[in-house]
């Protein structure tokens, strides 16, 4: 089995599961969702039924495949394709099928902070896409953006999937638009997925199926903090709660502790308490129209240049480039 972190960056996750079950009130990061078992937890959550956004996405690469690629670049102007949390590839495979078919010229440079994601995503493309240059890069998105602003030799195609952004606080949002911003030249591109605002009730179901598949990987995090950290959480003790705002469109995932509790992690040498019906927030999960977009943009220092979309608005993919 690979292992996906070093000691490093474990002690990274020691550090902020302190501060984070500190807080009150009590939050962990999602980044931490992912490992092996998360991995494959979140690829039968994008099989789900109720789980919309892959396939709506997917719907848009495949109806608009050829603009969209034609929007990158020309044949004759070789770019690197970068792709922030690029997970398993199965989007973006229909992409670079097309780039292969009209030959361009590029690099892709899938990111993950997943080393396990980015090992089978590797291994799956050498052997569906032989042709395609691969440099698999494992970091978090801000450390990513500080190597890809270093990085000058060529054009650069920044792919955004999945309504990632969606995992950020609008603050944070804003941020890491502003930091895209920064590295971008002035041919450069941005091409981020959104998912868009929609009945509560379907966005509701996308989180919290009844096979219990999104409550088992909202509860990965706690699984690490056992397997990594010397944790004793008894995961029967917690249960997955998902909410939506339809208001300010924002989705939120929580633990919530069933019963009072105390709970030990050793290598922090410190217990942390629990009362009852209290909570963990985990991750949001935004949801965008397009006034809140171009805002954010503007905010940014981007430039909507043209917008992709599914029959029935579900889901937007944007491009932009610096304003």
């Amino acid at each position: 089995m690979e292992k996906t972190t070093t000691p490093k960056t474990n002690m990274v996750f020691a550090r902020e599961v302190k501060e984070g079950l500190s807080a009150f009130p009590k939050h962990l990061s999602s980044k931490y969702f992912y490992d092996e078992i998360g991995d494959k937890l979140f690829q039968q959550i994008m099989a789900l039924p109720e789980y919309y956004l892959t396939r709506a996405e997917y719907t848009i690469f495949e109806q608009h495949k050829s603009e969209i690629t034609a929007s990158f670049s020309t044949p004759n102007v070789p770019f690197n394709l970068y792709e922030l949390g690029a997970g398993d590839g199965t989007k973006t495979k229909l992409l670079l099928k097309e780039l292969l078919k009209q030959k361009y010229q590029f690099e892709y440079r899938p990111i993950d902070i997943s080393a396990n994601a980015l090992a089978q995503l590797s291994t799956s493309l050498t052997n569906e896409l032989p042709n395609v240059s691969v440099r698999p890069i494992q970091g978090t998105y801000f450390d990513s953006l500080k190597e890809m602003g270093q990085t000058q030799e060529k054009k650069k195609v920044i792919l955004f999937l999945g309504s990632n952004i969606g995992n950020l606080n609008h603050k944070l949002a804003v941020e890491f638009l502003m930091n895209i911003a920064h590295i971008l030249n002035k041919d450069d591109l941005f091409f981020m997925g959104m998912d868009q605002k929609k009945h509560p009730r379907t966005i509701l179901n996308a989180y919290s199926d009844p096979s219990g598949i999104t409550a088992a990987f909202n509860k990965n995090v706690l699984t690490r903090i056992n397997n990594e950290l010397g944790g004793n959480f008894n995961l029967d003790n917690f249960i997955h709660w998902e909410s939506y705002n339809p208001e300010t469109g924002t989705a939120k995932s929580y633990l919530v502790s069933k019963i009072a509790q105390e709970v030990t992690i050793d290598i922090l040498e410190q217990s942390f308490e629990f009362d009852a019906w209290e909570t963990i927030h985990t991750e949001i999960s935004q949801k965008y129209d397009d006034a809140m977009v171009y805002q954010m943009a503007e905010d940014a220092g981007l430039r909507v240049v043209n917008q992709f979309k599914d029959a029935n608005s579900t889901f937007k993919n944007y491009l932009f480039t610096i304003a």
